[in-house]
């Protein structure tokens, strides 16, 4: 594990993307997660398709990005509903697209389907393209071929998880970071609960965060260095 650094030597919240992907979300709680994103200068607030209008509303203006999933938490979709689905995201305001791939045609080779897939939607769409690779049920060969091949498509960030499978671990970013060479952002996400993992994460070479717990983090590690 990466040595731990204290808070005042390196600031995660521009890092974060402030994840709310709870089924039963409200439109109360996105209030409260734009709100919050832009108090502790959060890069983005990540939402389901369906708030996104309400987030960029909410978020008009200010520094905080608007994400989205698409394809979420599959990736099974078919190529054609991803793209409407991408679009009218950003009809209706997103400008960070985490795309989960087709992880069925990455394990059988069908690694042309994939890239026409994610490539279309970066062309088409012209935003932030996460393509999410889901880390934990992958090999470290299809793991390397998901970067070569999504690199190649266009997306500007690869992403460990969906969370659903597990999340993000110091070796897979280091892994991601050893192939992808500084072309694309790299973010983790799925199980980040503490600073020491951000920081953790951070140093392997992850330049995003995907948490639901942002805030949590922050304001623990304010307390410990205040007691």
């Amino acid at each position: 594990m990466a040595k731990y650094i204290n808070s005042t030597d390196l600031d995660i919240a521009p890092y974060i993307d402030h994840t709310l992907l709870n089924q039963t979300a409200t439109p109360e709680q996105v209030q409260q997660f734009c709100y919050q994103a832009e108090r502790y200068k959060f890069a983005s607030v990540c939402v389901f398709p369906s708030y996104v209008k309400l987030a960029k509303e909410l978020l008009q203006g200010k520094p905080p990005k608007v994400s989205t999933v698409i394809g979420f938490p599959t990736g099974a979709t078919t190529s054609k509903v991803k793209l409407y689905e991408a679009q009218e995201a950003v009809e209706n305001g997103a400008t960070e697209l985490d795309v989960v791939i087709n992880l069925s045609w990455l394990k059988i080779g069908k690694t042309e389907e994939l890239y026409q897939e994610i490539a279309e939607i970066c062309e088409e769409t012209g935003q932030t393209v996460k393509a999410i690779i889901e880390t934990t049920i992958l090999t470290e060969e299809e793991k390397c071929l998901a970067v070569e091949v999504l690199m190649d498509a266009g997306i500007t960030y690869i992403k460990t998880s969906t969370g659903w499978y597990g999340g993000a671990t110091v070796e897979d970013v280091q892994l991601i970071k050893s192939i992808s060479k500084g072309r694309v952002g790299i973010k983790a996400s799925g199980g980040i609960r503490t600073y020491e993992q951000a920081v953790d994460l951070i140093i392997a070479g992850a330049t995003r965060l995907g948490t639901s717990r942002g805030v949590d983090i922050l304001t623990t590690e304010i307390k410990k260095e205040d007691s």
